[in-house]
């Protein structure tokens, strides 16, 4: 799923407080070989400042152009680059990508009530699954291009009251659990609705705040995961220590459990380096329903702490990553870390390349 909201903030939240309309970027189809896929974003500021990627920098400029004519008079505008062949040589771009993209470009302000960036912000905050649909084929003169469809049957403009019908309503309230973009044609397919849905970011627990527990934090905030970092000593769980993370705790191992919901979490990777500690941590991993247990330390390291915890190793070992982390070379904590985000990162993608210590 494309549809990630994370590195469009900063500027939405900056141009929103200030009362500034921006054009809001859509992938709606490709075709061949394309840097991004379908409910990619970009955001662009009238100014010309942009956020996110639909390309790899070189259609933004294009679209900066034409998303000026967008946020001027609001109609929306479909966009098409098709890079199969020479002609992106001769328009100056020099793409060279070999696909063809259709992007969607809308007008995100005041008079739209900052929608559907809005909707899929409040999800996003309160990390709940959520969805939008927006018009991008229409032979309606009521449901113009661009028009937004949002749960509860909000549409904008309120003119488009067409898309309340029940089969476009019941799509977009499936929609946040297809995990993937998806589309809908209206009655006499009159119109042809994007569902949007929100790709929530994994959630990262970090049991032990020492140094190297940094790095791994900074790395999965870059990938604009929420990242909780908990430890029993004071002394470490100190929250300006974790700047880019969501949370620090202060608990000890054996309240982890009762101190944090493990459920609400993606990954959890135990790195104290304090064996009784680690025990207890395991311990609490192996009661909850966590898919992704990482451990730091060697084999023999693993094979005391599963020896220890008796019928609870078992039940934990399919799901233990121990040595944590892809095995990429290096032995700094930024080097380390980066194993480590890059195997929990290929293991909520669905890739084969994570394993278990089975």
């Amino acid at each position: 799923m494309d549809s990630i909201l994370g590195p469009l903030l900063p500027l939405f939240e900056r141009e929103r407080a200030a009362g500034r309309a921006m054009a809001l970027g859509i992938l709606v189809h490709t075709a061949g070989s394309t840097y991004r896929k379908p409910g990619a974003m970009l955001l662009m500021a009238a100014g010309g400042e942009y956020a996110g990627l639909l390309s790899g920098g070189c259609l933004e400029g294009d679209l900066g152009e034409r998303a000026r004519a967008v946020v001027a008079t609001g109609r929306a505008a479909l966009v098409t680059y098709d890079l199969r062949n020479s002609d992106d040589l001769v328009w100056g771009l020099g793409i060279g990508c070999e696909g063809a993209m259709h992007i969607l470009l809308l007008r995100v302000g005041p008079q739209e009530e900052w929608q559907p960036l809005a909707h899929l912000c409040a999800a996003l905050a309160s990390h709940s699954p959520a969805a939008s649909g927006v018009v991008v084929e229409s032979r309606d003169e009521g449901v113009p291009l661009g028009a937004l469809l949002l749960p509860g049957g909000r549409t904008y403009p309120l003119e488009a009251a067409a898309l309340r019908e029940p089969n476009t309503l019941a799509a977009l309230a499936a929609a946040p659990g297809a995990g993937a973009v998806s589309w809908v044609e209206g009655p006499g397919a009159r119109w042809r609705v994007l569902l949007l849905p929100l790709a929530l970011p994994p959630r990262l627990l970090l049991l032990g705040a020492g140094p190297d527990a940094l790095p791994v934090a900074d790395f999965a905030a870059r990938l604009h995961w929420r990242v909780t970092v908990a430890d029993h000593r004071p002394a470490y769980a100190v929250p300006s220590h974790f700047p880019s993370a969501e949370r620090v705790v202060l608990a000890r191992p054996e309240e982890i459990a009762q101190s944090l919901d493990l459920s609400h979490f993606a990954a959890g990777v135990v790195m104290s380096h304090h064996l009784p500690s680690d025990l207890e941590y395991l311990r609490a991993l192996s009661a909850s329903s966590l898919a992704y247990v990482g451990l730091l330390g060697p084999p023999a390291r693993r094979e005391k702490l599963l020896s220890e915890l008796g019928p609870e190793g078992g039940q934990l070992r399919p799901r233990l990553r121990a040595p944590v982390g892809f095995n990429l070379g290096g032995r700094t904590p930024e080097a380390i870390a980066l194993a480590i985000v890059a195997e929990i990162h290929a293991f909520v993608h669905g890739m084969p390349q994570a394993r278990s210590c089975t």
